[in-house]
């Protein structure tokens, strides 16, 4: 089973995280502060790392560079911050993804199996005995999603706004729903070209193409979005028109 550490310094939510993983058929270590973490991904090899910002001794942006100049192990940042200039300045620190506080059991689950897929690791395929359902069933990408008025389902290859269906070429489709699969979440354009394009090294304005077009079949403009909003220099989010 995949490893993790969990690095937060406030104990009930240290035990909640804790409890969630371990329910999902992860091996869970945990460390209250900075240097606990750093201790431990030196000491014993874990899979990925789960890294809160409020560290009592050090910054959480300062463990991150810390936890990179020892090792490659994939870090999810748990923050509260939203503020987009920390965000990017994250992930250019070594951050292969992040949450933002509060966030439930399920999204924890769902980014963090995404993230050792990424990186070639086994996500955990169901619960330990006794515990909730597999985190692979809540997140099943080929389950329909829906979002506002519009409705994606992968495993038919189909998608309706309103009730129309929507006439997508393939790849507007897997956009879509990769889009929708992660809904209400920030994906890179470069996350977007390795996992829908799968050719990591194409150019950003490939996505940007594909992008325009989906909104035009959306009935929205970059300059009026309603499902799809782009958050500038981090990635796009697909969200319920409000």
């Amino acid at each position: 089973m995949p490893s993790v550490l969990v690095v937060e310094d406030d104990p009930s939510i240290r035990q909640s995280l804790i409890e969630v993983l371990a329910e999902h058929g992860f091996a869970v270590r945990s460390a209250a502060d900075g240097f606990g973490a750093l201790r431990e991904v030196t000491q014993t090899p874990v899979d990925a790392v789960v890294l809160d910002l409020g560290l009592p001794d050090l910054d959480g942006g300062d463990a991150l560079r810390m936890i990179r100049g020892i090792s490659s192990v994939p870090v999810l940042v748990a923050t509260a911050r939203d503020d987009e200039r920390e965000i990017i300045s994250l992930l250019n620190a070594g951050a292969d993804d992040y949450l933002v506080k509060p966030f439930s059991g399920g999204q924890l689950i769902a980014r963090l199996s995404a993230v050792l897929r990424r990186t070639g690791q086994v996500p955990a395929a169901g619960p330990a005995p006794g515990g909730a359902p597999a985190a692979a069933a809540a997140a099943d990408p080929l389950r329909a999603t829906t979002v506002g008025e519009l409705t994606v389902d992968p495993g038919a290859r189909t998608a309706y706004l309103a009730g129309r269906e929507l006439r997508l070429t393939r790849r507007e489709f897997d956009l879509l729903a990769f889009l929708a699969h992660h809904a209400g979440q920030v994906v890179s354009k470069r996350r977007l070209l390795t996992e829908v394009w799968r050719e990591p090294y194409v150019d950003d304005q490939t996505v940007d193409v594909h992008l325009s077009s989906l909104r035009r079949k959306l009935g929205e403009r970059a300059a009026a979005p309603r499902y799809l909003l782009t958050v500038r220099g981090v990635g796009i989010k697909l969200v319920a028109p409000r």
